[in-house]
């Protein structure tokens, strides 16, 4: 599966999905006050899926991945 913009990459963790940006290595996730990141999982380090917008990505949609 593959997005076309932020609202289906939510919608995706939202539903259950597992989704990643490039690789494995980058989950998306959602924590508990409902903010979107993308998280390096060997280290944890992690960024915000948006800007503070929560509509505007760095990254391009097309880049993320989910089964």
């Amino acid at each position: 599966m593959n997005f076309e913009n932020v609202t289906e990459i939510k919608a995706a963790v939202d539903g259950g999905k597992s989704v990643y940006w490039k690789n494995q290595g980058y989950a998306v996730r959602k924590n508990d006050n409902g903010h979107y990141y993308i998280i390096f999982t060997p280290n944890g380090y992690m960024t915000g899926l948006t800007h503070t917008d929560g509509v505007t990505m760095s990254e391009d949609p097309a880049d993320f991945f989910a089964w």
